[in-house]
């Protein structure tokens, strides 16, 4: 299985998005009850003040495979959101249950 992370900046602010979210992560959550590997969170700023987006991380057969599960996203169909579907390639490190957690300071 390959991964694709997709992308999304928010058009409206996430006040008027809270529905389409809460949406999203109850789809989140069924597509994990059914086995697929997928993770989303939301990007914060340098002062940790979230509203700008997020990302979802998922694992695909192939690029085809990755877009059709996405476009059943309900922040991709409420319009809420400027989004883009990209394969990423490690080209160092591993994901995976078993990896070691890292822990990062400023």
């Amino acid at each position: 299985m390959r991964w694709f992370i997709k992308q999304e900046t928010f058009r409206r602010p996430a006040a008027e998005l809270k529905q389409a979210i809460a949406a999203h992560k109850r789809w989140v959550a069924d597509c994990r009850q059914q086995g697929i590997e997928i993770s989303s969170g939301f990007l914060v700023d340098g002062e940790g003040k979230p509203g700008g987006g997020g990302l979802l991380l998922l694992q695909a057969s192939d690029y085809d495979a990755a877009l059709t599960l996405i476009q059943h996203d309900p922040m991709l169909l409420s319009g809420g959101v400027e989004w883009e579907l990209q394969e990423w390639i490690s080209s160092v490190g591993q994901l995976g249950t078993d990896a070691p957690s890292q822990s990062f300071t400023r």
